[in-house]
């Protein structure tokens, strides 16, 4: 696959009134067009910062982040999936989805009758259309959630951001969203960056995971999953895959 995102000797460093925070040091690392990435790492070893960086939320103090071959801004587009919900809570689930594709310049795209439909699709491809009417405090943090990741790809993004985004959410939710995001992904093709401090999560869903260790924030291992999908999570070869990244985070 073409590379996407080519990040070569990022370093990011925090000037807070009290300290200097090393958050990244010498990350190295092509992130393939329509893949699935998983960030694994101990709290603390950069993982957010590097996602933000992408979301262009931060700035980098020393490397290069180029997409397509060229630097990245923070004018691209880009879907970005957060832990809470934050969706508006006067609008309707496809009111929320719609919304998206406003704030991106879309309105002007698209008339009214075409951003519906559109809304409509990805709430059918994350399987709430028969919920499009309903307002948040109507829907389940697991409804809300796939609502708002329908609201992110809604627009077309040329990649998708997510951070810890079923962190919240029960083991049986949490499992179920795994599936429908995986499902939506091979749908979508879209270059997913996911971070995650669950490593089934990240063994389930990543097409690699990348194995952060910290102090500052550094990349230890690159492992490749090549398992095929559905995902069996209690075979042996998936145990096996996760007992080994639990070591590399653990014994450094």
């Amino acid at each position: 696959m073409p590379t996407k995102i080519e990040i070569r000797n990022l370093r990011k460093v925090y000037d807070t009134p009290e300290r200097k925070v090393h958050a990244l040091e010498d990350i190295n690392i092509n992130i393939e067009d329509g893949e699935f990435l998983c960030l694994v790492g101990l709290s603390g070893c950069g993982k957010t910062t590097l996602l933000n960086i992408l979301a262009g939320f931060v700035e980098i103090t020393a490397g290069t982040v180029n997409m397509d071959g060229t630097a990245i801004t923070d004018e691209y587009d880009k879907g970005v999936v957060f832990q809470e919900y934050a969706l508006f809570p006067w609008l309707t689930a496809v009111q929320n989805v719609e919304y998206g594709m406003k704030v991106a310049g879309r309105d002007q795209k698209y008339p009214p009758e075409e951003r519906h439909k559109i809304a409509m699709d990805f709430l059918k491809l994350v399987r709430l259309e028969e919920f499009a009417d309903l307002f948040p405090h109507s829907l389940s943090g697991g409804m809300r959630q796939r609502v708002a990741v329908a609201r992110a790809l809604a627009f077309d993004p040329q990649m998708l951001l997510m951070d810890e985004p079923f962190g919240a959410l029960d083991a049986q939710t949490r499992e179920e969203l795994q599936e429908i995001t995986v499902d939506v992904w091979q749908k979508t093709k879209k270059t997913v960056l996911y971070v995650t401090h669950n490593l089934s999560e990240a063994v389930f869903m990543g097409s690699r995971v990348v194995v952060f260790i910290p102090n500052p924030g550094r990349i230890r291992e690159i492992i490749t999953i090549d398992m095929p999908r559905p995902r069996d999570a209690l075979s042996p070869e998936f145990i096996g895959i996760q007992r080994n990244i639990n070591e590399l985070i653990r014994d450094w």
